[in-house]
């Protein structure tokens, strides 16, 4: 007896899963899990650390898991980062996604995706973010890095809401000026003035919107710095260990914004905040999923300063790979594979 396995790989990932779906996805893939129609099992995360290599640029794996209640598909995902991988001429992140059904528990199909899922996913959480708690009407954006993240999140940000100014702040000021130069570049961005900041507070003072996408693991981020209004959508701290927000923007916060509670109680942003005693779990507004459910509003003011928590779920992974497979299913799209399957019983 044998089955088929579908291959995918990244050339036919990236023809198959476009920015608009994908947004999509992520708006009711967060609604799922705020609303009990989601399963998500706890991050496993693994540091590997070398002895020749400085515990700042360690290497780190993360394996996320997740089902939609009611979907055909539950998937599992290793993702990579590396830093020292482009001294190598290798990228900084890497990883695949196994997809099973959810009917046998059978590999339905791998994607071998070398990161590229999780990098419009997390781009596409951003832009839910905005598209519920930011302005309907922002000029300035300021960007706090500047990896690949920091293009996808700009990228994403413009199918929601159009700005004018986009600062880019990074430790190593060309690196900040390439990723501004490549999104000068971008197709998908309508013009606008691209600046390089010496300082992180002089890229995020009087700016509409903050988006931090860093492995910082101490604060960049102050709460003097920011005007009313603002909104902040940390992205990189998604281990217990690393921070981007200063606890005191926390505080100042009128709204704080969780993607899983559970999970922001255990690392990112909120988790240094609570455990500083910064603020109180009970003073978490709510999950995104909350809002794009319509269980609680996004932003009711002009001035609130509303701060997002985005530490990466499971279910996103799971979405963006069901999309991706029925797609390739519908065009025919990926390499079968047989794979055989001996008959046994359980002991």
């Amino acid at each position: 007896m044998s089955r088929e396995v579908l291959i995918l790989r990244e050339p036919e990932i990236r023809a198959l899963l476009d920015p608009r779906a994908c947004i999509s996805a992520m708006e009711q893939a967060f609604a799922a899990y705020s609303t009990g129609q989601a399963q998500l099992p706890a991050v496993i995360h693994l540091d590997v650390l070398q002895q020749e290599v400085v515990p700042e640029t360690r290497g780190e794996v993360h394996v996320k898991a997740g089902y939609l209640q009611g979907g055909p598909y539950y998937a599992v995902k290793i993702v990579s980062g590396f830093p020292n991988n482009p001294q190598l001429g290798l990228s900084a992140n890497d990883g695949m996604i196994v997809v099973f059904e959810a009917k046998t528990g059978a590999p339905a199909a791998f994607l071998l995706d070398n990161g590229y899922i999780t990098d419009l996913r997390t781009g596409a959480a951003g832009a839910v973010a905005a598209k519920h708690l930011a302005r309907k009407k922002i000029a300035a954006v300021a960007v706090i890095g500047t990896g690949a993240q920091a293009r996808y999140q700009v990228e994403m940000l413009a199918l929601e809401r159009t700005f004018s100014e986009v600062r880019i702040w990074g430790r190593d000021s060309q690196k900040a000026q390439a990723c501004a130069d490549d999104l000068a570049r971008s197709r998908g961005i309508p013009a606008c003035n691209f600046a390089v900041p010496e300082s992180v507070q002089g890229a995020v003072e009087d700016v509409d919107m903050v988006i931090t996408v860093t492995a910082s693991r101490e604060p960049l981020v102050r709460a003097a710095w920011l005007k009313p209004g603002v909104t902040v959508i940390a992205v990189g701290s998604d281990g217990p260990d690393k921070q981007e927000l200063d606890v005191d923007v926390l505080a100042r916060a009128d709204k704080i914004v969780a993607d899983s509670t559970a999970q922001c109680l255990r690392l990112g942003e909120i988790h240094h905040g609570v455990e500083r005693g910064a603020i109180a779990e009970e003073e978490i507004y709510a999950e995104l999923g909350e809002i794009t459910a319509g269980l609680k509003p996004g932003r009711t003011s002009e001035d609130e300063i509303i701060v997002c928590d985005l530490t990466g779920v499971g279910v996103q992974d799971v979405a963006a790979a069901s999309l991706v497979l029925e797609r390739a299913k519908a065009e025919g799209r990926g390499e079968k594979i047989l794979v055989a399957v001996a008959s046994r019983r359980l002991s």
